[in-house]
């Protein structure tokens, strides 16, 4: 049944704007052999992790298996073999079961490796490091939308993020897939998944739900509504620790030191998912004693390319932010890049910071596909620092008196940095580093940032 719903799913979804076009030479059937492979962190990811990947139907069961890692070639001598759960799937490169394997009983900060099951064999050996248990320094990967051209000029961005070095984690602010528009749906998870490649198998990735990764759907009185896509609850095995009516979208994981907490932007907007959310997200800040606290959602509080922010997210949402010191909100959906430290602006919020003050959330929107829209108005005053028809990736460092942020271009040019410092008062202050950096990236009439024809379009 479960196999059928979510054909009918695709198939209605299709139908109703005709033929998707394909990947070329449609590379991403489903083999023997396990692909689509994605480590994701369990809520205490010092004890737990988990993966999804991707069969033929010939492999009807999940199994993994894992052990701690040695140093010589006998890792099979003492690994367990773990079954988990399998979901069919039917798509335009064929019939496939997604299974998910949980590991649970870990041991804290130890290095394991791990295998998962086709019909053919093993896979290789993938290798993590469980959390430690309690802070300890540690670095990130921050993704704006990979969206559109996810192969073509996405990957090389991802992959320009991994070979920063040490990525302890990766986390995505929703559309990782265009999932409407664009490629059909099983070609661009494949797209997504190639881009990433093995770093997706061995560092744990924590998505947020963009808009993308709903299809339209229509209710029997004929309204318009959305639907969680297929693909989400079976290419993540994601923490169910989150909040009714959207556990499969909203969770948090604590990891060294930092509480992260993901949203469903798109059911809090369009859904009537926004109170719940809203209560949840309080209480879970209330409950951290973590010494960072990192939201991740989609649609921005504060935006760079539309013309409106996001009300009902910003009157929800944002005293939330501001009483339970949140101290980084990192968002897409707008396809340009935006540091915001002071709703009043640029001027006021550098005025503010020379007189010492200390500094609330510090919101970011960043892209990393090639789907770019034109800055708004409000982008040449209020942001701290923008940039358009730029692809972009974060590497966030943590350490337990500062917060270390640093925005790079696709090419690896540093395009934006500062520092979150934690006083003796536990309060922040933001330090806008001394080093140069380059100027702000945009399109002057018809002409982009690199000389072309600008690719940047309003919204």
């Amino acid at each position: 049944m479960r196999a059928l719903f979510l054909a009918a799913l695709i198939a209605t979804s299709a139908s109703a704007q005709g033929p998707l076009p394909r990947t070329p030479g449609t590379p991403y059937a489903p083999r023997s052999i396990p692909d689509r492979i994605v480590l994701t962190a369990g809520a205490d990811p010092s004890r737990e992790m988990a993966v999804a990947f991707r069969t033929d139907r010939a492999q009807a069961i999940a199994q993994a298996q894992i052990v701690l890692a040695v140093d010589g070639p006998t890792l099979e001598r003492e690994a367990r073999t773990i079954a988990g759960t399998t979901r069919a799937i039917d798509s335009a490169n064929g019939s496939a079961n997604y299974h998910h394997v949980r590991f649970s009983d870990l041991l804290p900060d130890r290095v394991y490796a791990y295998r998962v099951k086709g019909a053919a064999g093993w896979s290789e050996w993938f290798q993590f490091r469980t959390a430690a248990p309690a802070f300890r320094p540690f670095r990130f990967l921050y993704l704006g939308d990979t969206q559109n051209g996810i192969l073509t000029y996405a990957s090389r961005v991802i992959r320009q993020g991994f070979a920063a070095g040490q990525i302890a984690l990766t986390v995505h602010a929703g559309d990782l897939a265009a999932q409407r528009d664009d490629l059909d749906h099983d070609d661009e998870w494949g797209e997504w998944n190639q881009a990433g490649g093995y770093n997706y198998a061995q560092v744990p990735q924590l998505p947020a739900t963009g808009n993308h990764e709903y299809v339209d759907t229509a209710l029997p009185d004929g309204r318009e509504s959305r639907k969680l896509g297929p693909y989400w609850p079976i290419q993540f095995a994601l923490p169910a620790n989150g909040v009714d009516p959207v556990k499969p979208t909203t969770y948090f994981v604590d990891y060294q030191g930092v509480r992260f907490i993901i949203l469903d932007g798109t059911a809090a907007l369009d859904l009537g998912a926004l109170d719940a959310q809203t209560r949840w997200l309080d209480a879970t800040l209330a409950a951290s004693r973590a010494q960072w606290n990192v939201v991740l959602f989609h649609q921005p509080i504060f935006t760079c390319a539309r013309p409106n922010d996001t009300e009902a997210l910003k009157a929800a949402w944002k005293p939330i932010f501001d009483k339970r010191r949140v101290d980084l909100v990192l968002q897409g959906h707008d396809h340009c890049y935006s540091r915001l430290t002071a709703e009043a602006g640029r001027a006021a919020g550098q005025a503010a910071r020379a007189k010492g003050a200390t500094q609330g959330p510090v919101y970011l929107v960043s892209v990393t596909g090639s789907k770019m829209y034109a800055l708004n108005d409000r982008a040449r005053t209020q942001p701290d620092r923008t940039a358009e028809a730029t692809e972009l990736y974060q590497i966030v460092d943590v350490g337990e008196k500062r917060l270390s942020f640093r925005t790079y271009t696709a090419s690896g040019m540093l395009y934006d940095r500062f520092d979150l410092e934690r006083g003796a008062d536990g309060r922040n202050r933001l330090a806008e580093l001394p080093q140069s950096l380059p100027p702000e990236r945009t399109c002057r009439g018809n002409i982009g940032p690199d000389g072309g024809v600008c690719v940047a379009r309003g919204k």
